[in-house]
């Protein structure tokens, strides 16, 4: 393997991530040209912060399901109250925004004790794609909680907080295995929700730091939207845009 470039290490984890890439190149989950640099996903990582700062509303809550009514769901509603104890299941890794410094065993905990709204588990289940079994282990996990075979089935059920979770997530599983799990159109290629989605958003960002730096002297980079073009010159959508060399 090559030196990893000094930057690199801003990233806590640059070997796990940097042997993650390797799986993701190995899995064909996105062609080799989708395949971003570390600098890459450094950009797709501070997106992830900046999601955090200025869209905390799309983080562990749920649009569709009312909360439990048990005193511990009532709890751990309050987000800050829940963190510690999604710290104590390895349920969150505070430290790791893309996932690919993630242990399968730590996606599948985040899967059982961290709410996902919507169709979010397709993010995590692409990664558990790269280990196959682990996928059946959520899916047997979440079918135990939803029985009430699991031996913390209702301190699961609280600590994601919404009503129906392990079923939504069951089903999602299920569908998942048998390559029927749908994304909403508008979603396919919303880097918060598909995992393939993040990897080709941060393949199409600036490759180097000095670019990085050059693109956006010049307006043409932000941390929300990435790398940008002036549609005035270009007719090329947002997800063509070239990689900045």
């Amino acid at each position: 393997m090559p030196e990893l470039p000094l930057h690199s290490h801003l990233l806590l984890f640059p070997r796990a991530i940097r042997d993650g890439l390797e799986r993701v190149r190995a899995s064909g989950l996105v062609g080799d040209d989708e395949v971003p640099n570390l600098w890459q996903i450094q950009l797709g990582v501070l997106r992830m912060w900046h999601r955090v700062f200025t869209r905390p509303e799309s983080i562990g809550m749920s649009k569709d399901f009312a909360p439990r009514t048990t005193w511990r769901a009532r709890l751990f509603r309050a987000r800050p109250l829940r963190f510690p104890f999604l710290l104590a299941e390895r349920a969150v890794h505070p430290l790791d925004f893309s996932g690919l410094a993630s242990s399968p065993e730590r996606v599948v905990r985040h899967l059982i004790g961290a709410h996902h709204d919507g169709v979010q588990f397709h993010y995590d289940l692409e990664l558990l794609k790269l280990d196959p079994a682990r996928l059946l282990e959520v899916r047997d996990e979440a079918r135990a909680i939803v029985e009430g075979t699991h031996p913390r089935a209702a301190y699961f059920r609280d600590l994601v907080v919404y009503e129906r979770y392990h079923e939504n997530l069951l089903e999602a599983v299920e569908a998942f295995l048998a390559g029927e799990l749908e994304v909403p159109p508008e979603q396919v290629d919303d880097p918060d929700i598909v995992f393939a989605a993040y990897l080709r958003w941060c393949a199409r960002q600036p490759k180097t730091p000095e670019a990085t730096w050059r693109a956006y002297r010049e307006g043409r980079y932000s941390l929300d939207e990435g790398i940008r073009v002036d549609v005035a010159s270009s007719s090329a959508s947002a997800s063509a845009v070239p990689a900045v060399a």
